[in-house]
């Protein structure tokens, strides 16, 4: 994997200290999909930028779970991906995306290049056979969406709880969030079951997080 350099200092601070938590994830949520809603989509500058520095990070032919990534089909705000996919695919590695479930845990599938179709919440999800929740743990490396990202690796996402749960299972991949520019802060509020994160990926290049633990809630 590609060795990558702290990013210089975040645009925004949080302290999780004080106050109540969830209250505290809430209005940070609140303000920073508010600040998506005036940024509007992302460009596609943006996105290549996004793309070309998930793809620096993939591991070498023989490490573990080289060949599959665990990635994410963007909706609305979300930092985009249909470029990325593509280009994985494209250079021969096998894309599993999420299948958001009842009980709001993730499934996955595999992405045969062809289109997704609807799944619940507006997400969309590959039409193929469902692989199990455990797939995601075959991975190499596992991108996923994020709201913020805290400089020690804590993930903000919208609260439903379906990543922290997931990335329990992906303990030995490196996980890295995608981030819109403004997004990676020097501190997130968090609660101990809050999955962490070993990299950021905004529009300015890969950030490299202390995450102990970073893979399980």
């Amino acid at each position: 994997m590609t060795n990558v350099t702290p990013s210089a200092a975040a645009p925004a601070t949080l302290s999780p200290g004080g106050g109540d938590v969830r209250a505290a994830k809430a209005a940070l949520r609140r303000r920073l999909l508010a600040a998506r809603r005036a940024a509007g989509p992302a460009g596609a500058a943006e996105a290549d930028a996004l793309a070309a520095a998930v793809l620096a990070l993939l591991p070498p032919p023989g490490a573990p779970g080289a060949g599959t990534v665990a990635a994410y089909a963007a909706a609305g705000t979300e930092p985009p991906t249909a470029g990325l996919l593509v280009r994985l695919r494209a250079a021969g590695w096998r894309v599993l995306l999420p299948v958001l479930r009842e009980d709001d845990d993730l499934d996955w599938a595999a992405w045969d290049g062809g289109p997704l179709v609807p799944g619940r919440r507006g997400l969309r999800e590959p039409a193929g056979p469902r692989l199990g929740r455990e797939a995601v743990a075959g991975a190499g490396l596992v991108v996923v969406p994020a709201l913020a990202v805290g400089r020690d690796g804590t993930r903000l996402g919208r609260g439903g709880g379906s990543y922290d749960r997931a990335l329990a299972r992906a303990r030995r991949a490196p996980v890295v969030a995608l981030l819109r520019r403004g997004e990676l802060l020097d501190a997130v509020p968090a609660e101990p079951h809050d999955a962490r994160v070993h990299l950021a990926v905004d529009p300015g290049g890969a950030h490299r997080l202390s995450a102990p633990g970073a893979g399980g809630g």
